[in-house]
């Protein structure tokens, strides 16, 4: 069953980012934060500028998936509202490396 957090962008409506297949969610930035799938997606989430040292957004995205996948799966999405207004939503494929 996949699973979504439901996140609020300002001047749009919620956007859904995926919480399963998740390797790594990392604060990029002072105003991004990056999720890695295995699937070689990347979903990169912008935001209010964090001060310098604080992952407040890395922990928030990490806690919020964990929290939906302990759902039961007649709830696949997660609505969530991080302190940090989320300005845009963006996923991409990972560059395969060259030889």
């Amino acid at each position: 069953m996949e699973k979504f957090l439901s996140i609020p962008v300002t001047n749009e409506q919620n956007q859904f980012v995926r919480a399963n297949d998740v390797v790594l969610v990392e604060q990029a930035s002072a105003t991004t934060t990056t999720i890695t799938y295995s699937s070689q997606l990347v979903t990169t989430i912008t935001h209010a500028t964090v001060g310098a040292g604080n992952e407040f957004m890395r922990d928030f995205i990490q806690d919020s998936i964990v929290e939906v996948l302990r759902k039961p799966w007649t709830e696949p999405v997660l609505s969530v509202t991080p302190n940090y207004a989320v300005s845009g939503i963006a996923v991409a494929i990972l560059p395969q490396p060259t030889s």
